[in-house]
C-alpha cells in the first residue's frame, strides 16, 4: 500500500475545472486531513469556497474537510459549523478525538442554548445541531447505554429522549429511580425539575408494581397532596403487606418535616368509621324453613366479615393519622432518646465549677449547653441538683432558662403545657410573676411542640391576645412562629403583624422572624409588605428580623426568588443586604448552583459591610449541605482571609455543611481557625469542629480526643477571653447533643431537605446578635436511631447485624473523676535484670562483712544466704514474666450485634444487615430510621421490647395522690416554697 507523504498534488487538483477532479481531490484530503491539515490549511479558503458554492455537489464533503482542518488549527467554534454543514457525512459513531470533541461542543451549546430558550436572549436552535443531539441519544440507546441517555436528556432538557430512554430500557423501575436521583441532585432549574419528577409519577403509574416509596417523595416535591392521600387509602384498603408499606410511607414523609404538607394529606384522607358497611344481616325473623335459615346465617357470616374489615379498615386508619401527624414517630423518638440517654454530667459539674460566678455569658452558656446535652431525653437532673447556681439568672438569663426546658422536654407534646405550667402565664395574661420567666416559658411551649403545634397555637395565641409586656410578647411570639411553622396562617400572621406594628424593638424583632416562620417557603406577597414596613421602621433590631424573616418566606423557591433577592441585595441598608445572603441560602439550599454560589462569593470579598461579609461566607454552607466534599475547597482561602468576619463565615459554613461527616479536609480547616488571635473567630471554630465531629470516636477519628483536651483547656483557663469560653462550652453541647444520640442532618435520608432543621439553623446563627436564638440549633437534631416495627405499630424483639468494628461507631468513654491527690509514697518498679545485680552485689557485701566478723560460720552462711536470695530473685522474676503474660490483648470484633431499637450513626447504616434466618424483613431497601417490618413467622408469638418511657409529669395538685413534681426556680427573685405534700388530717 502507497503512503503519501505529501498533499500538495491533491491540493493543485483542487484548481481544476472538472468537478470529478475536486471531488477526488476533496474525498481523499479528507482521509489525509488528520497527518497533513497543516497543509491543507493554507488552502482552507478554496474549500470554504467550495461549501459556500450552493451549485457545487459536493458542499457537504468540502464542509467535513473544512471542518477537520478548523479543529486542528483549535477553532473549535469555526469547526461545530462546518461539521453541521456537513450533515449526515459528519458521523457520531466515528470513534475519534475529532468526533467525541465536536459531539461533546454540540452538547453543550445546545443545552445552553436549551437553558436560555425561554430567557429574554432566546435565539432559534439550528435544526443540524437538533439533528446530530438526537443522533447521540439514539445512539446510546441503541448500545443500551441508557444511563447516559437519561444523563443527556436531561442536561438537555429533552423530556421526550427520556422518556423513550426510560421505557427502552430493560429494567424500567432501575431507570426511574436513577432518573429521580438526578433529578433531585443535577437538575438546576426548578420548573424543569417538577416537569421530571411528573413524568417519573406518571411512568410509575404505568407499571404492574409501582415504587410508591419513590412516587409519593415525588409528589411531596410536586406539593400534590391529594394524590398522597389517594394511593395510602389505596395501599391501607389492601393486604397486611399494603398496609405495611402504607405506614412507610407515612414514616418517610414525616422524615421531611413538612408540617403543611402532611397535614393536608391528613385532612384528605376519608374519615374511617366502624359499621360503615349496610349488610342486612338482620333477617332472622323467617325461620320457619331450612333454607331461609341457611340464607339468615350466611348473611349473618357476610355482616360479620364487613365488619371485621371495617374495623382493620379503622384501626388502620387510626394509625396512619397518627403518624401523619407527628404522635406516633414523636412518641417512639422520646422513648428512644431517654432510654438511650448517655449525656456525661460530670462534664457539666466541671465547666460549672470552672465558670466564675460574676460571668454572666459563660452562666448562661452552661445553661444552653445543658439544655442542648439532654435536648429530647426529658432529663433535667442537671438544674434540680444546682438550684441554687441557677438561681443567679436573672432578666434574660431568666428567659434563656425558662427557655430551656424546652428542648429538654421537647417532643413530650401530650405534657408540655402541663410540663410549663409553673412559669406560664395565667389566664393567657401576666400572672404576676416575673415577665422573664412567662415569656421563656411561652418559647419553651413553641420548642416543645416545634412543627407541630396543633394543639398549643391557640393557648399561644390568646395569652399574645392579653399581654402588653414585651418581653412576653417576645417569647409568645418566638413559640407561635415555632409551633404554626410552615402553615401559613393568615389568622396568627395578623396577631404578630399587629405586635409589629407597636414598633416595640424587642417584641418587633421576634415577630419579624415569627412572621418569617410561619410562611416558610410560601414566597407570599407578604414578603413586599415586610420589606416596606423594615424601610419604615428606625429600630435595627425589627429590621434584622424582618430581613431574616423574608428569607424564611422565599426558602426553596430557588429562581422564583430571584427579583426579591436581587432587590434585598442592592438595597443601600447593610442589614437587608445581610437578609439578603440568607435569601440566596435558604432559596437555593442544598442545590449547590453555581449562579447562587458566584453571587455569594461576590459580595463575600466586595461588600464594604462585614456582616454582610460574613453572612455572604457563612450561606455558602447551606447552598452545598447536599454536598459536603466542596464546602473545604471553596471556602479555603476565605479561610484564610485577612477579614476575621470573612474567617469566622469559613468556619461556621464548614461546620453547617459537614456537620457529623468527621471529614478530615474539614477538620484540617478549622484546626488553625480554633487557635486564631481574634477571639469570635476561635468561637465559632470550636462550635464548627463539634459539629463536624458529632458521633465521631477517637478509634474512626483520632482528632476528637485532642479537640476534647483542647475544650478542657479553654474552659479551665482563667485568662481565657469571654467569647472563646462560650463557644467552648456551647461545643460541648453540640458535641454531646441528645444524650449522644442525635446528630445534625439538613437532609433527610430520602434526600429531600428537612424543612425545620434548615430553618433552626438559620435562625440558630442569629445568636450572634440575641443570645436566645441559640436554641434554635435543636430544631436540625436528628435522632440516629434504627426503629423497626411491626403492623401494629410496636417494636419486636430481633437482632440486626453492623458489620464494623464496634470501636468506630461506640459511645464516647464517660469522663473520670478528678483523682484525689494524697501524699502517699508509691512503690519504686524494679526491673528484673536490675534486682538480680542488685541482689548480687549486696550479697557480695554480705559475705565480706561476714567473712570479718564470723569467719568459721562464713561459708555456711553465704550458702544459706545465696540460696534464699537466689530463690527470692527467681520468684520475683517468675512474677514478673507472669504478669506480662497475662496482658495478651484479645483479637478485636469486626462485627457487633444491634438489639431493636438500636443506636446506628449515618456512617454506620451502610453497614448494617439482616441477619440470615431472621424473623423480621424490611419493608424498604435500606434499614435505618423508623423501619417497617415483615413477619415471616406470623404464626408464632411476638415478643415485644419493653422500654422505658419519660415519666409523664402530675397535674398541679398530685394526680391518683401523688405529690406534684416541684418546678425548678428560675432566678432568686420569684423562688417559692414547693407546695406540701397530699397528708391526712386526723383529729
Amino acid at each position: 500500500m502507497t503512503v503519501a507523504s505529501t498533499a500538495s498534488g491533491l491540493l493543485a487538483m483542487l484548481q481544476e475545472q472538472q468537478p470529478q477532479l475536486k471531488k477526488y481531490a476533496l474525498h481523499n484530503l479528507n482521509s489525509l486531513a488528520d497527518s497533513f491539515w497543516h497543509e491543507i490549511s493554507a488552502s482552507i479558503s478554496t474549500i470554504e469556497s467550495f461549501y459556500e458554492d450552493e451549485y457545487f455537489e459536493q458542499r457537504e464533503l468540502a464542509a467535513l474537510v473544512a471542518s477537520k482542518v478548523f479543529y486542528y488549527l483549535g477553532e473549535h467554534n469555526d469547526s461545530l459549523t462546518y461539521a453541521l454543514g456537513a450533515n449526515s457525512l459528519f458521523d457520531v459513531l466515528e470513534d475519534s478525538d475529532y468526533v467525541r470533541t465536536l459531539v461533546a461542543k454540540c452538547l453543550d451549546q445546545y443545552i445552553a442554548l436549551r437553558k436560555t430558550r425561554e430567557g429574554e436572549g432566546a435565539t432559534a436552535i439550528d435544526p443540524r445541531l437538533v439533528a446530530i443531539v438526537e443522533r447521540m441519544l439514539d445512539k446510546c440507546m441503541q448500545d443500551r447505554k441508557y444511563q447516559q441517555a437519561i444523563g443527556m436528556a436531561l442536561d438537555s432538557q429533552r423530556l421526550d429522549k427520556l422518556q423513550e430512554a426510560i421505557r427502552k430500557s430493560e429494567n424500567v423501575p432501575g431507570m426511574l429511580a436513577y432518573c429521580f436521583r438526578l433529578a433531585r441532585t443535577h437538575v438546576d432549574k426548578r420548573e424543569f425539575r417538577q416537569e421530571v419528577l411528573r413524568l417519573i409519577v406518571n411512568q410509575h403509574q404505568g407499571l404492574h408494581s409501582p415504587d410508591y416509596l419513590t412516587v409519593c417523595q415525588c409528589l411531596m416535591f410536586l406539593n400534590d397532596p391529594q394524590t398522597v392521600a389517594n394511593i395510602l387509602d389505596k395501599l391501607i384498603k389492601g393486604d397486611k403487606i399494603e398496609a405495611l408499606l402504607a405506614y412507610q410511607i407515612a414514616f418517610d414523609l414525616f422524615e421531611n418535616e413538612n408540617q403543611l404538607f402532611l397535614l393536608n394529606v391528613r385532612d384528605r384522607l376519608p374519615e374511617a368509621r366502624a359499621g360503615s358497611s349496610s349488610g342486612g344481616g338482620e333477617n332472622t325473623e323467617t325461620t320457619e324453613q331450612n333454607g331461609m335459615m341457611d340464607v339468615s346465617t350466611s348473611a349473618e357470616a357476610a355482616t360479620n366479615v364487613e365488619d371485621s374489615q371495617d374495623n382493620i379498615y379503622v384501626d388502620r386508619m387510626g394509625k396512619l393519622k397518627g403518624i401523619l401527624s407527628g404522635e406516633t414517630p414523636i412518641n417512639l423518638t422520646l422513648q428512644f432518646l431517654y432510654s438511650r440517654n448517655k449525656s456525661d454530667l460530670l462534664i457539666l459539674k466541671t465547666i460549672k465549677h470552672s465558670v466564675e460566678t460574676r460571668n454572666s455569658v459563660c452562666h448562661s452558656a452552661t445553661i444552653y449547653s445543658n439544655a442542648l446535652m439532654h435536648a429530647g431525653t426529658t432529663v433535667d437532673t442537671f438544674l434540680r441538683d444546682n438550684l441554687d447556681w441557677l438561681s443567679r439568672a436573672t432578666n434574660w438569663a431568666k428567659f434563656s432558662a425558662t427557655a430551656g426546658l424546652g428542648v429538654i422536654h421537647r417532643g413530650h407534646l401530650q405534657q408540655g403545657r402541663s410540663l410549663m405550667a409553673p412559669y406560664l402565664p395565667q389566664d393567657g395574661g401576666t400572672g404576676g410573676g416575673s415577665p422573664y420567666s412567662e415569656g421563656g416559658a411561652l418559647y419553651a411551649l413553641g420548642l416543645i411542640h416545634a412543627n407541630h403545634g396543633e394543639g398549643i397555637k391557640s393557648f399561644l395565641l390568646e395569652s399574645l391576645r392579653k399581654t402588653n409586656n414585651e418581653v412576653i410578647q417576645h417569647g409568645a411570639c418566638l413559640g407561635l412562629g415555632l409551633a404554626a411553622l410552615g402553615t401559613a396562617d393568615d389568622e396568627i400572621y395578623e396577631d404578630i403583624k399587629h405586635v409589629l406594628y407597636t414598633d416595640s424593638a424587642i417584641a418587633g424583632e421576634a415577630a419579624g422572624i415569627a412572621m418569617g416562620l410561619l410562611m416558610v417557603g410560601s414566597a407570599s406577597d407578604k414578603a413586599g409588605e415586610m420589606l416596606t414596613y423594615a424601610h419604615d421602621t428606625q429600630h435595627e433590631k425589627i429590621i434584622r428580623g424582618l430581613a431574616l424573616g423574608i428569607a424564611l418566606v422565599v426558602y426553596g423557591r430557588e429562581e422564583e426568588a430571584d427579583t426579591l433577592i436581587e432587590q434585598m441585595t442592592r438595597d443601600q441598608d447593610p442589614i437587608l443586604r445581610y437578609g439578603g445572603m440568607y435569601a440566596l441560602a435558604l432559596a437555593y439550599r442544598g442545590t449547590s448552583n453555581n449562579s447562587a454560589i458566584r453571587r455569594l462569593l461576590h459580595f463575600a470579598v466586595s461588600d464594604v459591610s462585614d456582616d454582610v461579609r460574613r453572612a455572604a461566607v457563612l450561606a455558602l454552607g447551606f447552598v452545598l449541605c447536599s454536598d459536603p466534599t466542596q464546602t473545604p475547597k471553596i471556602v479555603s482561602l476565605l479561610s484564610e482571609s485577612y477579614n476575621a468576619h470573612v474567617r469566622y463565615g469559613a468556619a461556621m459554613a464548614v461546620g453547617i455543611s459537614c456537620a457529623g461527616t468527621a471529614s478530615s479536609e474539614a477538620i484540617s480547616l478549622l484546626e488553625p481557625l480554633t487557635s486564631d488571635a481574634v477571639d469570635f473567630v476561635r468561637q465559632g471554630a470550636l462550635m464548627a469542629m463539634a459539629m463536624v465531629l458529632m458521633q465521631a470516636t477517637e478509634a474512626r477519628e483520632p482528632h476528637v480526643s485532642v479537640f476534647r483536651r483542647q475544650l478542657d483547656k479553654i474552659v479551665s483557663d482563667k485568662h481565657e477571653d469571654t467569647m472563646s469560653k462560650m463557644g467552648a462550652i456551647l461545643a460541648y453541647g453540640i458535641l454531646d447533643a441528645g444524650g449522644r444520640n442525635v446528630t445534625i442532618s439538613l437532609q433527610s435520608r430520602t434526600g429531600h431537605d428537612r424543612v425545620m432543621a434548615v430553618v433552626g439553623m438559620a435562625v440558630f446563627t442569629q445568636f450572634w446578635y440575641w443570645y436566645p436564638l441559640t436554641y434554635f440549633v435543636s430544631l436540625s437534631f436528628a435522632p440516629t436511631a434504627f426503629i423497626g416495627l411491626n403492623h401494629e405499630l410496636r417494636m419486636p424483639k430481633f437482632d440486626i447485624i453492623s458489620d464494623a468494628k464496634p470501636a468506630l461507631f461506640a459511645y464516647p468513654a464517660p469522663t473520670a473523676p478528678p483523682s484525689v491527690n494524697v501524699n502517699i509514697k508509691l512503690p519504686t518498679a524494679v526491673l528484673s535484670t536490675s534486682g538480680r545485680s542488685k541482689s548480687k552485689a549486696k550479697k557480695d557485701t554480705d559475705a565480706k562483712t561476714k567473712a570479718e566478723k564470723q569467719p568459721d560460720t562464713s561459708s555456711q552462711m553465704d550458702e544459706s544466704s545465696s540460696g534464699k536470695e537466689a530463690a527470692k530473685d527467681g520468684s520475683e522474676a517468675m512474677e514478673v514474666d507472669s504478669a506480662v503474660e497475662k496482658k495478651a490483648v484479645n483479637p478485636e470484633a469486626t462485627s457487633e450485634v444491634l438489639s431493636n431499637p438500636a443506636r446506628v450513626i449515618p456512617l454506620q447504616e451502610k453497614y448494617v444487615r439482616f441477619p440470615e434466618g431472621c424473623r423480621y424483613a424490611p419493608v424498604k431497601r435500606t434499614p435505618a430510621g423508623f423501619v417497617m417490618l415483615r413477619d415471616l413467622e406470623p404464626s408464632e408469638p411476638v415478643e415485644l421490647v419493653s422500654t422505658d418511657s419519660p415519666a409523664s409529669p402530675a397535674p398541679a395538685g398530685g394526680a391518683n395522690g401523688a405529690p406534684a413534681a416541684a418546678p425548678i426556680p428560675m432566678g432568686g427573685v420569684d423562688l417559692e416554697p414547693a407546695p406540701p405534700e397530699p397528708f391526712v388530717y386526723v383529729p
